[in-house]
């Protein structure tokens, strides 16, 4: 891609898509037609400044792009960098980094099958090259092998993504309207888009007031569908998938069959038998799943919703900081930093103003709590992050929420304007006079950006490369201003702590890892979805409480980050402090299953794989690190013993060179399940 903007123009279509989310653009400088402008608007650029001020709008841009025509051609890439005055090259760059965007013309429905560890284990290998054999480019679908969709409770999964016009725009730039319980996240389709243009049924779901309406066939020079109609953006879940029904979901999406509910990914909800603490510790984090209408506001406040802001309001900023410090509470995706430790160095930063992440973008490769979080109970992530932005004095919050999760987007999109209009955000939250409100940013498939700083990089319009640290986010995070980054299980945490006290919470668990933790247990196991369970709780519990079969080979902890553990160590207690004692890491609470039926090391080489695809490339231990490994576990998949020996020892140098010279944890820990396998399992011997 040239420094220059090239000679592509934008079809209508493109530029529709743009000026839906960016406005009309005011002058030719910006990518107005040149026809009838007058000659001061051809001498001189204007609002260059305001224009690079709206760069954190390139990836919204790239969505809208993607989401209308299915791919992102030179015209429109150009059109875009005219728009936010983005160099072209750096625009081309961040188009190509997320695997969810294409850069090369390809059909309008992308069939995603993940092929990643739970879905391997159930067949996903299987599965693909049956759809691959039915389906192709004649039929107007393009199949892509994913990584990880988190919907790892029903594997093998797929996510059919059709292109097309919105057909319920949102300000935050997604065409998803929130769907109700049980019910998939895709929108309304041909005939309910004719009642919504008439104001029928259709016209707008719960809480979507305020959006833009649909822009007209004529002036977007939309594709058409059957009987005239244009095809409006669709997306359709398919899990657990079979070639039937994955074919059917990618030709005929809006006839694909709904999602289950979100409480069915909950086992324990409505089963006390699965809860064995129930008696002295309910269920905490789970207790609204299944017993609440997701979109409703009333159900959530007649369920103790906003009890906890209330309270928060009342202690004051400084008070919630120290009930949380007290309660023990420290992060739930993997690094465990006391969070009350976090929010008091960012709210004692005397730069302004300050800001709060809600990393959503959970990818590691068999976790999905969070998804099942904002699914089942959407208004108590938005009430945790009104919580931790009081807390920290931001006014501004941004969550950042993966792209694979539609249903979990319309439900948080539904959240997020509802709590707005019934004055819970905006400027003057519960008359207190405090001002919040929340940007939701969408993902585009990187694993990367799940590291904080990545994120912030990507939501600024960058690639989403991590930085290095000092100075860290507390400091100088998002916008260079200091920035308190939780994921979503970290922060509904807080909402127990402020309505049950900080002493009664510290009192569940352990001194060391207190507090409630949800495990995603998947694999080969009869129950397989969200638990949870008091941290202190041994392996071998959980996995009875799954119903672990007979056959067990090997456990996963941490997803393709962690380690593997032997099927004669399910004593190992599930905390911070005693999975580092036994070797192994807890991660963000992956627990994967594999009996004998699962071949070891083909498992570990797509593990490496998956490390080589997701590597931003920034460094060279984790860019050249990852391929070595890959290959090395290529060569040695079907060999043992001395036949493999020279590679064993390459894959440790290389290992321990990514551990201690790669710049984030992605490289540093691309070794651990490889090496852990050699060690603990035995493989290749």
């Amino acid at each position: 891609m040239d420094l220059r903007f090239g000679d592509g123009k934008p079809t209508d279509e493109e530029r529709a898509a743009v000026d839906a989310l960016l406005g009309p653009p005011e002058s030719s400088w910006a990518g107005a037609d040149r026809g009838g402008t007058d000659t001061a608007d051809l001498r001189w650029a204007r609002g260059g400044r305001e224009a690079r001020d709206r760069r954190d709008q390139l990836l919204p841009a790239l969505h809208a792009l993607n989401d209308r025509v299915g791919w992102i051609s030179e015209g429109a890439l150009d059109y875009v960098c005219r728009r936010l005055t983005v160099p072209p090259a750096e625009a081309y760059g961040v188009a190509t980094f997320y695997a969810m965007f294409s850069v090369r013309p390809r059909p309008a429905t992308v069939l995603h099958v993940c092929t990643d560890l739970a879905c391997t284990a159930a067949g996903a290998d299987e599965l693909s090259a049956a759809v691959v054999a039915r389906l192709g480019p004649e039929n107007g679908v393009r199949i892509e092998r994913s990584p990880c969709l988190g919907l790892c409770e029903r594997a093998p999964a797929a996510l059919v993504i059709r292109a097309g016009e919105p057909s319920c725009p949102t300000p935050e730039g997604s065409p998803a309207p929130p769907a109700p319980e049980g019910a998939s996240a895709r929108p309304a389709f041909e005939d309910e888009a004719v009642q919504a243009e008439s104001g029928g049924p259709g016209a707008a779901a719960p809480g979507d007031g305020g959006g833009t309406s649909r822009s007209s066939e004529a002036e977007s020079g939309g594709r058409k569908g059957r009987r005239g109609r244009p095809i409006l953006h669709a997306t359709a879940v398919c899990a657990p998938a079979t070639p039937d029904t994955a074919v059917h979901a990618a030709t005929t999406p809006e006839s694909a069959p709904t999602e289950p509910a979100a409480h069915t990914a909950a086992p324990q909800t409505g089963n006390p038998a699965l809860t064995p603490t129930a008696p002295t510790t309910p269920l905490i984090l789970l207790r609204r799943i299944g017993t609440t209408d997701p979109t409703s506001l009333d159900d959530y406040r007649a369920h103790g919703g906003y009890t906890a802001l209330r309270r928060a309001f009342a202690l004051g900023p400084a008070g919630v900081i120290r009930e949380v410090t007290d309660a023990g509470l420290v992060g739930r995706g993997g690094a465990a930093f006391p969070t009350g430790r976090k929010w008091q160095a960012t709210s004692a930063q005397p730069d302004h103003p300050h800001y709060l992440v809600c990393n959503a973008d959970e990818s590691e490769p068999g976790t999905f709590k969070d998804r099942v979080l904002m699914e089942g109970d959407p208004y108590a992530l938005v009430e945790a992050m009104t919580i931790a932005a009081y807390a920290t004095g931001a006014h501004q919050g941004h969550l950042y929420l993966r792209g694979e999760y539609p249903r979990a987007l319309a439900r948080i999109i539904h959240a997020v304007r509802q709590a707005r209009t019934r004055g819970l955000l905006g400027d003057d939250v519960l008359g207190q006079g405090y001002a919040f409100d929340i940007e939701i940013r969408r993902g585009a498939g990187a694993y990367i950006c799940g590291e904080e700083t990545a994120l912030f990089n990507s939501i600024e319009g960058h690639r989403g490369e991590p930085r290095s640290k000092p100075p860290f986010p507390v400091e100088k995070g998002l916008f260079g201003k200091p920035t308190v980054e939780n994921n979503v299980e970290t922060l509904v945490n807080v909402l127990p702590i402020l309505t049950m006290g900080a002493e009664a919470y510290a009192a569940i668990g352990t001194p060391a890892s207190t507090g409630p933790k949800l495990f995603c247990v998947s694999g080969t196991v009869a129950r397989p979805g969200v638990y949870e369970l008091p941290f202190g709780a041994t392996l071998g519990e959980l996995l009875a409480l799954a119903g672990v079969r007979g056959d067990l080979r090997a456990v996963l902890l941490g997803g393709a980050a962690g380690g593997f553990v032997r099927p004669d160590e399910l004593d190992i207690p599930l905390t911070f402090e005693g999975t580092r004692e036994a070797g192994t890491t807890l991660g963000s609470g992956v627990v994967m299953a594999f009996d004998d039926t699962v071949p070891l090391p083909r498992l570990l080489l797509r593990i490496a794989e998956f490390f080589r695809d997701e590597s931003c490339g920034q460094c060279v231990p984790c860019r050249v690190g990852t391929v070595r490994q890959e290959e090395a576990l290529h060569r040695i998949v079907d060999r043992t013993g001395a036949d493999a020996a020279s590679d064993i020892a390459l894959l440790r140098e290389v290992g321990r060179a990514m551990r201690d010279a790669s710049i984030c944890g992605l490289g540093q820990t691309a070794w651990n399940a490889v090496e852990s396998a050699i060690d603990r399992l035995g493989a290749y011997r």
